[in-house]
């Protein structure tokens, strides 16, 4: 019971929508995922793997979230919203993180073993964001919405796009090469309109050079007649 009621007082703490322990507990899908697989993973860990698949697919029926029951999520999880996450097998989450919906930690496929990413404490996972492999996510890292981080993420750490890039540690813009500023991204329809644009002016300009010297021409041959 104290693992529920510190999660219940987690989502309070991080949902200003979240006015009661009892309106958590009751409607509240990311609590249900959460007690869904502690008790999916203590089967799982008991060897009872098809009733740990079977209530983990119970699970996600009811709730939207697919946690596989040999996933280890530790303390005080949030899920906001929660609809379309899914954490492999081999996946592990620390204490204190906030999952956003749509979120993945998944595998690429080429990993035997540990496929899935690790997830440090108190990290945030935007909606949308796509960690795959089998590789960490330092303590206290941000993950943007939509980023898919390929690779290690450090400590404090925020990181953005597709693949991510980390543009800021504990705060500070970083000098890694190929940062990504989401707000002046350059739009590259408009980039190619320039160019057309700028080819087009020069045509101009050489057309109009060659009809002057052509009149430049015929007047001088016109005088020497």
């Amino acid at each position: 019971m104290s693992h529920l009621s510190e999660t219940l007082a987690a989502y309070q703490a991080r949902d200003p929508a979240a006015r009661s322990k009892l309106e958590v507990f009751l409607l509240y899908p990311g609590v249900h995922a959460t007690v869904y697989h502690r008790a999916a993973h203590f089967c799982y860990c008991h060897n009872m793997k098809f009733l740990a698949r079977t209530i983990s697919q119970w699970s996600r029926f009811w709730t939207g979230i697919e946690i596989h029951p040999g996933a280890k999520i530790g303390r005080r999880l949030v899920i906001d919203h929660g609809m379309g996450i899914v954490i492999g097998e081999t996946a592990e989450v620390g204490d204190d993180c906030l999952i956003y919906h749509g979120v993945t930690l998944g595998g690429t496929g080429k990993d035997q073993g540990k496929r899935h990413p690790t997830i440090g404490n108190n990290v945030l996972l935007s909606t949308g964001s796509k960690v795959l492999g089998p590789f960490k996510v330092g303590d206290g890292a941000r993950i943007a919405a939509n980023a898919v981080v390929l690779k290690e993420i450090p400590e404090n750490a925020t990181a953005v796009g597709v693949p991510a890039r980390v543009v800021r540690i504990a705060g500070e813009k970083t000098d890694f090469v190929g940062d990504v500023d989401q707000v002046s991204v350059t739009d590259p329809v408009q980039k190619e309109l320039e160019a057309l644009n700028s080819r087009l002016t020069w045509l101009e300009n050489y057309i109009d050079r060659k009809h002057k010297e052509e009149e430049d021409r015929k007047e001088n041959q016109h005088e020497a007649v």
